[in-house]
């Protein structure tokens, strides 16, 4: 199956999707950063910052199995690439 340029930022309905509204997961993770970045070093912000992580690995994982365009697939697939390669340094 060859993909065609345009196919890859859109969606099944012809529609362009690069960026849409932040949903649930996105929001809280943008939430969890402002919340690290405000406290000082402590429990609380290892803590939050892992559920921060464990936030975004949900979000990339629901985009590179259920995005609608190829696009947002990808995105998914190099957030969580990244999220796993994380682990490892």
């Amino acid at each position: 199956m060859k993909i065609r340029p345009e196919q890859f930022i859109k969606d099944k309905h012809g529609r362009i999707v690069l960026w849409q509204t932040p949903n649930l997961l996105l929001w809280t993770w943008i939430v969890l950063k402002i919340i690290i970045f405000l406290i000082s070093a402590g429990k609380l912000k290892s803590s939050l910052g892992q559920l921060n992580t464990a936030v975004l690995f949900a979000w990339a994982y629901l985009e590179a199995t259920k995005g609608v365009s190829y696009f947002r697939q990808a995105l998914g697939t190099v957030v969580l690439a990244s999220i796993i390669i994380g682990f490892f340094r």
